[in-house]
């Protein structure tokens, strides 16, 4: 089956439908690890759009449950509170209840789907081999994709004595899985954070086990001119130009 993985929307409605535009025929059914909403100034049109992608699996993130209230948005810095803030005015009921039936976990073969960690399945983030290290032992499939961090990567547990091997993303083509012990991060979709301003996507053949990622420049003056007009905080506009 060929899968569109996404995650990290973050209510950027315009990156969203360039993706989708940009990986049309590629795929037969998605999976998104989370936070469909926060940060961006069109969460409800996030939400009801994918909610109608084919073969759905979505993932809950902890942006998601801090707009439904189940997380205290005085953990989140200043910028975020404010925007979950804005969210939570805005959000129609129907988004809501769709947000709150989404699970934090999904094993799908051999693949687990988290948008943290497998040890915390929502909040914890993977930003080093350090902490890919210690998720591995909670893991009972081969592969788990997560989101959370933005920043697209892949950490290999390369051998019995539990050395993990950090690999950036490579655009020249498809990657072969072949069995390892990896932890896989497609990128963000609606504010990447790896210095790359382009909407950051993967697709994935689980009956050949290739994962290919893919970016795709899309009109972030839009999307910022949306935040502006809602008055969501500035610097959560401008971070989008520069990707970070």
């Amino acid at each position: 089956m060929r899968v569109l993985v996404i995650s990290d929307i973050h209510a950027n409605l315009v990156a969203l439908e360039t993706v989708l535009a940009h990986a049309a025929g590629a795929y037969e059914a998605v999976w998104c690890l989370g936070d469909l909403v926060g940060y961006g100034p069109s969460p409800n049109e996030c939400v009801a759009r994918v909610r109608a992608l084919p073969q759905l699996i979505c993932l809950v993130g902890n942006h998601d449950k801090a707009v439904l209230g189940e997380i205290d948005i005085n953990v989140f810095n200043g910028d975020a509170r404010a925007a979950i803030s804005w969210s939570q005015s805005v959000a129609t009921r129907a988004s809501l209840e769709y947000l709150q039936a989404l699970p934090a976990q999904r094993v799908c073969g051999d693949y687990t789907l988290v948008h943290g960690s497998p040890r915390q399945p929502v909040w914890e983030y993977i930003l080093d081999r350090f902490v890919a290290h210690d998720n591995f032992p909670f893991l009972d499939t081969p592969y788990c994709l997560v989101g959370h961090t933005h920043m697209p990567v892949i950490y290999h547990l390369a051998g019995p004595n539990g050395d993990v091997r950090e690999e950036p993303p490579d655009y020249a083509g498809p990657r072969r899985l072949a069995g390892q012990r990896l932890i896989i991060n497609p990128g963000s979709v609606g504010q990447p954070r790896d210095n790359n301003p382009a909407a950051a996507y993967a697709l994935l053949d689980t009956d050949t086990d290739t994962w290919e990622y893919q970016r795709v420049a899309y009109d972030i003056f839009a999307t910022q001119s949306r935040m502006r007009a809602a008055r969501l905080p500035e610097r959560l506009a401008a971070r989008l130009g520069y990707g970070w």
